[in-house]
């Protein structure tokens, strides 16, 4: 079960139904799909994206994926997943163009790097960026994480896949 994350300004915790509407415009947004997954997507995509975050990850309890908030507001998206692309796990993490800017994407790849090491026990913890996203590249750099080999996708684009091991800073489980 997905649990509730605190850091110095976000509260990351499961997704519950009344989220859909921010969720989609999240991920509606071109700035922020861009950088997601094949990129932007039609609504009804975001939607069922949505509605099997419930069905299948919450319900088998397949990987934790949280709202991200501030203020009480949703400002992004987090998960942290095994995938064979890094053969471990990765970071996956999105915040909405108003919450960029204010250091927020640093506190929360820390808190899902931390968790990653401190909660799961992992040994190292993975992130892919595409190679043309500057300020995630330099992001993860920053708190750590180093270039260890680039991908070249099917459609010719080069994703970057970044690695850090060891331990990293705290992050509290709300209770």
């Amino acid at each position: 079960m997905t649990p509730t994350l605190r850091t110095e300004r976000l509260l990351l915790s499961p997704y519950v139904p009344a989220d859909e509407e921010d969720f989609v415009a999240l991920f509606q947004d071109e700035r922020v799909s861009r950088w997601m997954g094949d990129g932007p997507v039609p609504e009804e995509e975001d939607r069922a994206l949505f509605g099997r975050i419930f069905t299948k990850v919450y319900a088998g309890d397949l990987f934790d994926v949280w709202a991200v908030r501030r203020d009480g507001e949703l400002v992004g998206h987090a998960e942290i997943k095994r995938t064979d692309a890094v053969d471990g796990h990765e970071i996956v993490y999105a915040l909405a163009p108003a919450a960029w800017g204010a250091g927020l994407g640093t506190e929360l790849a820390r808190a899902l790097t931390a968790y990653g090491f401190e909660t799961l026990g992992l040994p190292e913890v993975h992130a892919t960026v595409a190679a043309a996203n500057g300020a995630s590249l330099a992001l993860l750099e920053r708190i750590g994480f180093e270039h260890v080999r680039d991908v070249t996708e099917d459609d010719g684009s080069t994703t970057r896949v970044l690695t850090r091991r060891g331990v990293a800073g705290r992050v509290h489980s709300a209770r």
